[in-house]
């Protein structure tokens, strides 16, 4: 701050070392003037200007030594009260600003709101003719046109649901409720929903569950386990996708495994990234990056520990580690 207040000074420094270098001059060149006299004032000038601007840096440097160490927010309550006419023209401009930032902030946030319930309505709207779609399907007679256009309704209806619990998910602690989860019946029920891909491309599934209950939430679970089935059927053919459970040091553990075309070592630290697809099939444009960055999100939201092992070529396995009924007591509590 010092080196800041002379900078700041410099000109009226200079100025006044100048000044007084002249008058010296002066009176060094000029016999009729006693230089010793002259030396001396100026030396007892040089001390009362030192005195006054120790006194003036004190002064002058308090309120921007507030503005300097106040924390990135828009709180002005720890600023040092201006003193000076320009220092309360600095106080109400930034005053001015933050208004108009908090203005900005909230209109910006109801835009979003409003922006974000009329999406939630529109797919809620979207749902009523895809479920009409269904039941018109049922009645077609052509099994070959049927399974492909089951197929593209599929397709259709996870990236909705995907849509509307991306939207959720800013708001997931007020759709929770924790309690004692049957994950067989909510693999049971997804598989079946998804009963028509699997048709299509071959895939049949293994379901071994020694450990079929957890503590968490049904609704949230069911996106999760979605989201890795749909992941494990997007990237096989022709082969079989192995979900077991079981129990380990008092938590539950889930893990899907598949026998796909696997994830390159060099992508692994980010299958989890928001928007993140492949690096070695970068043209795949049925992929959208938001999968498993919304599993990801809702899982750390859950107390879920999720993991990815995988070897390019061979599959991948995907493994939840559900946390212990104390940890979601804390959790709770918090």
């Amino acid at each position: 701050m010092i080196k800041n207040f002379i900078l700041e000074r410099f000109s009226w420094i200079a100025c006044y070392l100048f000044f007084h270098l002249f008058i010296l001059f002066v009176a060094y060149v000029d016999s009729a003037i006693p230089f010793p006299p002259v030396l001396y004032m100026v030396f007892l000038s040089f001390i009362m200007f030192c005195i006054f601007l120790t006194v003036r840096y004190k002064k002058e440097t308090k309120f921007y030594r507030s503005l300097a160490e106040q924390d990135d927010n828009l709180d002005l309550s720890n600023i040092a009260d201006p003193e000076s006419p320009f220092e309360r023209i600095i106080e109400r401009s930034i005053s001015n600003q933050i208004d108009y930032l908090k203005h900005t902030a909230s209109q910006g946030q109801m835009t979003l709101e409003q922006e974000k319930d009329e999406l939630l309505a529109w797919i809620h709207e979207v749902k009523t003719p895809l479920t009409a779609l269904h039941l018109m399907m049922d009645r077609i007679q052509d099994e070959e046109l049927k399974s492909h256009m089951t197929y593209e309704w599929l397709r259709i209806h996870l990236l909705l649901d995907q849509q509307l619990h991306q939207r959720r998910l800013p708001f997931m602690e007020n759709d929770l409720y924790i309690g004692h989860t049957d994950l067989e019946s909510i693999i049971f029920d997804e598989i079946k929903t998804l009963q028509s891909w699997c048709i299509q491309k071959g895939i049949g599934f293994d379901i071994d569950l020694e450990k079929a209950e957890c503590l968490s939430d049904s609704k949230w679970i069911a996106f999760i386990i979605r989201q890795l089935l749909t992941n494990s059927i997007k990237y096989s053919e022709g082969s079989d996708i192995l979900v077991q459970s079981h129990e380990s040091n008092g938590q539950t553990i889930l893990e899907v495994k598949d026998a796909g075309r696997g994830i390159d070592p060099r992508d692994l630290p980010r299958i989890f990234d928001k928007g993140f697809t492949s690096t070695i099939n970068h043209q795949d444009h049925g992929a959208t990056g938001m999968g498993l960055y919304l599993t990801k999100k809702v899982a750390d939201s859950l107390l879920i520990d999720i993991t990815v092992q995988s070897t390019l070529g061979e599959g991948t396995t995907f493994t939840l580690t559900f946390p212990k009924r104390n940890q979601f007591v804390k959790f709770l509590s918090m």
